[in-house]
């Protein structure tokens, strides 16, 4: 029996005369075709067993669609982060400057005000990014799952089972055992935009797909979700930078 492939692989297709590289991912028990376009590219996700024929059929059917995305996500800027004392980090909707102090004892990271006090034995930029996304992830638990429980009570929702996901291609998931998962990089977001994907999943909650309801369910727990949705996607890049 194949074993699903959660990494994917390399593929490539030729849409209107342009060779398009692409990673597909076949996962058991998936339903259909799915096509996600963002930063690192074009994902193409189907069951185990679809024939590549019809994958390269929906490609070619999506064609104008996938070259436009890619157009798109090719012609925003990109975001490296330095990670060096001085360097702007976003939390929140706003910044957060990173201030690097050496230290020979216990290592960590502290806030204060608008700087991130990092205190490390090795300032590496690896040693560094790993001590501030792991702030980060501190940070995110309490907070996400707090505004998860005050919409959840709000609307009269159960209250959720709230985790952290390190997923770069989704910002949250919900499944019907009542466990939402949010990324923790939505820290990074101002909290309007925080609070419309965590509606998103609650109403999922309800409405396990993406119909017509599942909509109307999140315009009655956040009204402006069409505005916030369209900003999340435009800052896509920098939230996701690291």
């Amino acid at each position: 029996m194949p074993r699903s492939d959660p990494t994917g692989a390399p593929r490539a297709i030729a849409l209107a005369g342009r060779e398009v590289d692409y990673l597909l991912v076949r996962k058991r028990g998936k339903r259909g075709i799915s096509l996600r376009i963002d930063h690192r590219g074009l994902a193409v996700t189907s069951a185990l067993l679809t024939p590549q024929t019809d994958i390269d059929r929906i490609l070619i059917e999506h064609e104008r669609w996938v070259l436009k995305k890619l157009a798109e996500w090719a012609a925003r800027p990109v975001h490296v982060t330095r990670w060096e004392d001085g360097e702007v980090l976003p939390l929140l909707g706003a910044n957060i400057r990173l201030r690097l102090i050496a230290t020979e004892r216990l290592e960590g990271v502290e806030r204060a005000g608008d700087d991130l006090l990092v205190a490390c034995r090795d300032a590496s930029p690896v040693r560094v990014a790993k001590l501030v996304i792991a702030w980060y992830r501190r940070e995110a638990l309490p907070y996400l799952a707090q505004r998860a429980f005050h919409f959840a009570r709000l609307h009269g929702y159960p209250i959720p089972r709230v985790m952290l996901s390190n997923a770069l291609g989704r910002w949250g998931s919900c499944n019907v055992r009542r466990e939402v998962r949010l990324a923790w990089r939505l820290m990074k977001a101002p909290p309007a935009i925080i609070d419309y994907v965590i509606c998103h999943e609650l109403a999922h909650l309800r409405q396990m797909n993406h119909s017509p309801a599942f909509w109307a369910e999140v315009g009655r727990m956040c009204p402006d979700f069409k505005r916030l949705r369209e900003a999340l996607e435009q800052q896509d890049p920098l939230y996701r930078a690291f």
